[in-house]
């Protein structure tokens, strides 16, 4: 293989990029948005820097690999800085859990919540340990591109018992309803629900407790820019505001690539980090395969979509940490009103980023940047006018921040914006405005997610968070490894 362009300039379609290239082979990137990073995006304003997410960064490692596999050094492109304590935990009762990966503190805040839990936390980090060797390390960077690599998994799957789900694999450990939520938590940051994502998931605490959580001085945007940067560099080419209109085929390949400004260029191989079903809805009309490899997924489930509120606000905060996770009063029941149900609940829980807290550069001086998140039901389960609920639902979720943490926040707000699920869809051409893509739930894993290689068109792949292992920074890298090595194994 001597070309190939890549669909997309998010984490996942970069980290291809950069492995291509590495390799020697001539790489085009194809972005339709004025900035690459897909969902990490970034806009600034007013002198405020807000990143659209995602802004945790684990396992750094798999970043440095990137610059590694040319010899280069992160370092020279970007400042990790790491952050604790990694969450704040907060209750509508006034409970803090600052959740770290200093062993003596976070036993203490263990101990705080109901010291009989602390032996069975020390049972779950063991049980964490173990589905992080056989999910991450093992699985987490190879592809599954047919049924009996699932077979070969499937002893160390049942094993960790993945069938249960995370928040049911913490029960069995810890007993405080709190902690249950401490350490089970973790997968809506890749958009699972942890009443159903597989136990597996559970190594994300052990990636945690043993990589650190870091941040990006400047931003994920500065991420974003050092990977390109390293790409440029390997002799990559990176073409923003002109996206991938057609994917063409001749019979069952894939010869080249069309853009909306009539661009055509003809490569040995195409990867999509965009949206599955956007890639084979819209970019693959011309092949019937495509179209009813198409049927299949629209009948799969896809994670919800999110409701973000940025604001810039006056003042200086260092009594809240860069990440907050503000419980509300429900965590079963809300999970399921978004999952299941599809509906807007009046309650909500948030992940409160506070960039500031650890970068003071990315507000004017005097001020702070924030975003509160909160999960919402994608627009399959909830097709609202949002344009009519958005003002409401900001208002709120302001209000709440306000009265927990941030008095007067309304009399401070210097310049604020949100982003829903429209914007999702609009933007980043995500199917049911789904901000995590495909719900990674067992049944929608491994082998039973979109695989990296397409099963009909050997020389058209995805990557990102749609195929293996999933979303997420550590996901869609791993899927970006994944990917490369089936793209480059004829070249052994």
């Amino acid at each position: 293989m001597n070309s190939a362009a890549v669909i997309g300039a998010g984490f996942g379609g970069l980290a291809l990029a950069i492995r291509l290239q590495s390799a020697g082979v001539d790489t085009t990137v194809l972005e339709g948005r004025d900035q690459p990073g897909g969902r990490a995006y970034h806009w600034r304003r007013e002198g405020f820097t807000f990143d659209a997410g995602p802004t945790v960064i684990t396992a750094p490692e798999a970043l440095r690999e990137l610059w590694e596999l040319s010899g280069d050094d992160m370092d020279r492109d970007v400042t990790l800085l790491p952050i604790d304590p990694f969450y704040r935990l907060n209750w509508p009762d006034g409970t803090n859990f600052d959740y770290t990966n200093d062993d003596s503190v976070l036993m203490k805040e263990i101990g705080a919540l109901d010291p009989a839990d602390i032996q069975g936390y020390r049972q779950f980090l063991d049980y964490s340990a173990g589905v992080y060797r056989e999910g991450y390390e093992k699985l987490g960077h190879v592809a599954f591109p047919d049924f009996a690599s699932m077979v070969k998994a499937a002893p160390a799957l049942a094993k960790y018992q993945a069938w249960r789900s995370v928040y049911a694999m913490v029960s069995k450990f810890v007993k405080n309803e709190k902690l249950r939520q401490a350490l089970s938590f973790h997968t809506l940051l890749v958009g699972g629900n942890p009443m159903t994502t597989s136990a597996i998931y559970a190594l994300i605490h052990k990636l945690e407790r043993d990589g650190g959580v870091w941040f990006a001085q400047g931003g994920t945007n500065q991420l974003v820019k050092g990977m390109v940067a390293l790409f440029e560099r390997l002799g990559g080419t990176l073409r923003l505001n002109d996206p991938a209109v057609d994917i063409v085929t001749l019979g069952d390949r894939v010869t080249g690539v069309t853009t909306k400004s009539g661009l055509h260029i003809d490569v040995d191989a195409v990867a999509s980090n965009a949206d599955i079903v956007h890639s084979y809805r819209d970019l693959l009309t011309g092949s019937r395969s495509a179209q009813r490899t198409l049927k299949g997924l629209e009948k799969k489930r896809f994670s919800p979509s999110l409701f973000v509120v940025h604001f810039g606000i006056r003042g200086r905060w260092p009594g809240i940490p860069h990440h907050m996770i503000l419980f509300g009063p429900r965590y079963k029941g809300l999970l399921s009103d978004i999952y299941d149900h599809g509906v807007l609940a009046e309650d909500f829980s948030l992940y409160l980023h506070h960039p500031t807290a650890t970068d003071p550069a990315m507000a004017p001086e005097g001020c702070s940047t924030f975003y509160a998140l909160a999960p919402v039901p994608h627009m399959g389960k909830f097709p609202a006018d949002w344009d009519r609920i958005a003002p409401i639902l900001e208002k709120r979720i302001l209000d709440e921040v306000g009265r927990r943490l941030i008095p007067g926040i309304h009399d401070r707000i210097v310049t604020k914006f949100s982003y829903a699920p429209p914007d999702f869809a609009a933007d980043l051409n995500a199917h049911l405005g789904s901000a995590f893509s495909l719900e990674p739930i067992l049944t929608q894993s491994a082998y039973f997610r979109a695989h990296n290689r397409d099963d009909h068109i050997p020389n058209f792949y995805l990557v990102g968070a749609g195929t293996h292992p999933g979303a997420g920074i550590p996901g869609v890298v791993g899927s970006a490894k994944a990917t490369a090595a089936l793209m480059l194994e004829k070249q052994q």
